[in-house]
């Protein structure tokens, strides 16, 4: 038995990227055993490249881990979360302690019973950042229980952070790196290269991806496939997998406008690295070359600038799902023929 699982891994494009945070072409990598995702995310970076370049903008970078600790009754552990919010410089100094490149942001509590939790924001650098803010997490817990021995240990994570589940919290107070993409697309691209209108592509985001996800129950979040290219950029560049499951809680918008369909997706909770065990393999650390994420930056700049390669892959791939199924047919039409390459004719 094999102890390596293979999966096919390419770099497509080239993608147009026309700034703030950054500009030129660049092919994207993308690793998956779904082979139809590479046409169709090299099908929209033809749309960026040709048209002006996609837009991409970071609003946030943070990592969190939420601990939880237990009071005698309610109104102890409510003095407590407002002694320990007013103690920040000094817990600031106790996260600086764990690390060259952590640093704390934000202390957040909340009290059920007599359960205290505190939802802790940290600055991580390059680093994806879930090991260095466990051990960051774990220092100003431990910090806590010695200075308030009436409060004992609960856990060191508390599922308030929140890691690898679906939750509101992520989207509302950020987690990882939140960023928008945008562009406006002619209204001649629409129909020589995606085969559609701006009009039908944004009927139909409106009733799939809002409304759909609404009757569904959807989990903030209302998209068509974001989870489809993340997991393909994220196992190319050697990010943890399973943090597709937050990362794909995003929005995608559709409009169409005099000039031709303005087309987003904002993604809130992107959690990718370029240093780490995974980004450090051989295959990731080439294609992190040619995306340009292993330069010398300041901290935390390789990290912003490649999940705005992975928004890009996310805005490519999901506008040219949504404009296939805006055609009667095609999506399935397109799988027969490109799963047929190398494999043989699909199963009916």
């Amino acid at each position: 038995m094999s102890d390596e699982a293979r999966i096919p891994m390419r770099r497509v494009g080239p993608a147009g990227m026309a700034g703030p945070e950054v500009e030129g072409e660049y092919e994207l990598p993308l690793a998956t055993l779904e082979t139809p995702l590479f046409s169709s995310v090299k099908r929209g970076a033809r749309v960026t490249r040709e048209n002006g370049g996609l837009r991409a903008v970071v609003l946030d970078a943070r990592m969190t881990r939420s601990v939880l600790v237990e009071a005698d009754d309610a109104v102890e552990a409510a003095e407590a979360a407002r002694g320990i919010a007013a103690e920040f410089d000094r817990l600031e100094d106790v996260v600086r302690g764990t690390s060259r490149y952590c640093r704390l942001l934000e202390i957040r509590p909340q009290v059920v019973g007599r359960l205290l939790y505190l939802r802790l924001a940290f600055f991580t650098g390059d680093a994806a950042g879930h090991n260095m803010s466990t051990q960051a997490a774990e220092a100003v817990l431990n910090d806590i229980l010695e200075r308030r021995p009436g409060l004992c240990y609960g856990s060191i994570s508390a599922n308030l952070c929140t890691d690898k589940k679906p939750s509101a919290v992520n989207g509302l107070l950020g987690r990882g790196i939140s960023l928008v993409a945008d562009m406006t697309i002619p209204h001649e691209a629409c129909e020589s290269v995606l085969k559609t209108s701006a009009e039908a592509v944004a009927r139909l985001n409106e009733r799939k991806n809002l409304l759909g996800t609404a009757l569904a129950g959807g989990v903030r979040s209302g998209n068509a496939h974001f989870a489809n290219m993340l997991l393909a950029f994220y196992l190319a560049t050697g990010q943890d997998a399973a943090n597709v499951v937050e990362g794909s809680q995003g929005f995608t918008t559709a409009e169409a406008r005099e000039e031709g369909l303005y087309f987003s997706v904002t993604l809130p909770s992107l959690i990718v690295g370029t240093v780490g065990p995974g980004p450090s393999q051989p295959y990731a650390q080439d294609n992190l070359a040619t995306l340009g994420c292993r330069e010398e930056r300041e901290p935390g700049a390789n990290a912003r600038r490649l999940a705005v390669f992975c928004a890009a892959a996310v805005w490519c791939g999901e506008l040219s799902l949504l404009a296939a199924q805006t055609v009667p047919g095609e999506l399935m039409r397109a799988h027969r023929r490109m799963e047929r390459r190398g494999r043989g004719k699909p199963e009916t």
